[in-house]
C-alpha cells in the first residue's frame, strides 16, 4: 500500500511537470499553414480557417486546459473576444498557466494579438511541438465544446476600441469639375473656369492627404498610449492613474461614435416603429 501510494504521488507529479521543449530548425516539425490549423480543429472541434485566428489566445488556453485542466483558470477565458484588449486577457491566462507549469517559454503577446500571419504561426509551430510531446492520450474524454459553454473560441483579428476618426468623404473629383463646366459654358470663359476649378481640385487633394497623414499619425500614438494602459490597469500603483487615461480615450462627443453603436442605435428604433 505505501510503495502504491508513493508511485501514485510520483505519477500526479509527473503529470504537473511537461516536458519543456526548445524551438530550433533541427526539433520542429514542419507541418503547414493548413495541417496545423487542421489540428486545433480536430483537437477542440472548431472551425478555423487560418493561422491568424489564434491570436485571440483562447484556443492555447483549451489545449492546455485538455492536458492539465487543474493548472488553467478556464472559467477566465474570453472565447467568444472579438477586440485586442480580450486577447491580451487570454493571453495572460495562459501565460499564469506556463508560469504554474514552469513551461519555459515567453510569450510574445503584444506580437501575437495583431493577427499577423507569420508571429501566430511560429508560436502555433512551438505549441504544436509541445502538445504533441505530452499528450499522454489520456484526455480523449475531454468535451471542448462543453468545455467553453458552446461558444465559439474569438476569431476576430485585432480591433481597437479607440474610435478611428471618421473616414474622407467623396469629393469633386478634377474630371468631374471639368465636365461640369464643359456642358454649362463654352469658349475662352469654359477654359478659365476648366483651370480655375481644376487646381482648386489639385489644392484640396493636397490638404486632405495632408489632414490624413496627420491624423494617421495621432492615432498611432493614441493607440500606443491604450497599449501601455492595457499592459499597466492590472496593476494596483497604476490603477488610478491608467483609468483616468482610459476614459479620456473612450470618452465620446454627440455625433461622433462607433458605426456599431450608431447600427444598434438604427435598429432598436425600427423595432420600436414596428411595435407601434
Amino acid at each position: 500500500l505505501q510503495h502504491y501510494f508513493i508511485q501514485s504521488n510520483l505519477s500526479r507529479v509527473a503529470m504537473a511537470m511537461p516536458i519543456n521543449v526548445t524551438s530550433t530548425s533541427n526539433n520542429m516539425d514542419t507541418l503547414s499553414r493548413n495541417e496545423l490549423i487542421n489540428y486545433v480543429n480536430e483537437t477542440l472541434e472548431l472551425n478555423y480557417t487560418k493561422v491568424e485566428q489564434m491570436c485571440s489566445g483562447s484556443a492555447y488556453c483549451q489545449m492546455l486546459h485538455r492536458l492539465w485542466p487543474e493548472k488553467v483558470v478556464v472559467k477566465k477565458v474570453k472565447f467568444d473576444a472579438k477586440l485586442e484588449h480580450a486577447f491580451i486577457e487570454n493571453w495572460k491566462v495562459l501565460q499564469d498557466s506556463f508560469k504554474r507549469l514552469q513551461i519555459a517559454k515567453e510569450i510574445p503577446i503584444q506580437r501575437l494579438v495583431k493577427g499577423r500571419f507569420q508571429d501566430n504561426f511560429e508560436f502555433l509551430q512551438w505549441f504544436y511541438k509541445f502538445y504533441t510531446i505530452n499528450d499522454s492520450g489520456k484526455s480523449e474524454d475531454y468535451d471542448p465544446v462543453a468545455v467553453r459553454g458552446n461558444a465559439g473560441a474569438g476569431t476576430g483579428i485585432t480591433k481597437s476600441p479607440v474610435k478611428r476618426p471618421p473616414g474622407k468623404k467623396p469629393t469633386v473629383t478634377a474630371a468631374a469639375a471639368v465636365s461640369h463646366v464643359k456642358k454649362s459654358g463654352s469658349g475662352s470663359n469654359a477654359n478659365a473656369d476648366v483651370k480655375r476649378l481644376t487646381k482648386e481640385v489639385s489644392d484640396l487633394s493636397l490638404t486632405i492627404e495632408g489632414l490624413e497623414k496627420e491624423r494617421d499619425f495621432y492615432f498611432s500614438k493614441l493607440r500606443d498610449i491604450e497599449v501601455i494602459c492595457q499592459e499597466k490597469e492590472g496593476e494596483a500603483e497604476y490603477k488610478d492613474f491608467v483609468a483616468q487615461i482610459i476614459e479620456v480615450l473612450y470618452a465620446t462627443e454627440e455625433g461622433f461614435g462607433a458605426a456599431e453603436e450608431e447600427l444598434e442605435g438604427d435598429l432598436e428604433g425600427e423595432e420600436e416603429q414596428e411595435e407601434y
